[in-house]
């Protein structure tokens, strides 16, 4: 006689979720901020969020403010750096789209390259729900990053840097 499996350990896995009742669009803007260590590598500064996962500074686009001036302040928020930064250039945008409980949400990113002085820029100080904000050497970063569309802006910053002589 053949072992009937149970697959009821399984409904889980394929619970039924709510119908999607809408499709949001959230537009966001955030920056891969560099500079130059004191042996002249690069450096990058990167945020840990709740989950645990090394990303780039980035937030919501606010009513009647710009993507650029979104990412400077989003930068400025999440990370408390000191310092003069100054936004090089737009790099490109990232789409991501995730489930809210009945919601769709479609979050459009662009991602700027920023320049970092290095004056005054190792005192850190994160947003509350932040768990973290360090400066990586470059390969450090791009080993952290948990997002692929990133690590290959991350890449393509890196060579417009040297290219460029930033």
């Amino acid at each position: 006689m053949t072992a009937v499996p149970k697959f009821d350990k399984f409904k889980k896995y394929f619970g039924k979720k709510p119908q999607i009742q809408e499709i949001v669009r959230e537009p966001t803007a955030g920056g891969i901020i560099f500079r130059h260590g004191k042996d002249g590598e690069i450096e990058i500064l990167l945020i840990q969020d709740v989950r645990d996962r090394w990303t780039i500074p980035k937030g919501h686009i606010e009513k009647d403010e710009s993507a650029e001036v979104t990412a400077a302040r989003e930068i400025l928020e999440e990370t408390g750096i000191g310092g003069d930064l100054e936004i090089i250039d737009w790099l490109g945008i990232i789409n991501f789209r995730y489930r809210r409980e009945n919601s769709l949400v479609l979050m459009t990113t662009q991602i700027f390259l920023v320049r970092s002085s290095g004056k005054d820029n190792d005192s850190l100080m994160a947003e509350d729900w932040i768990k973290g904000v360090k400066w990586f050497k470059f390969n450090d970063a791009l080993d952290a990053i948990e997002y692929d569309d990133i690590g290959k802006l991350m890449l393509l910053a890196k060579k417009r840097i040297r290219q460029e002589g930033l």
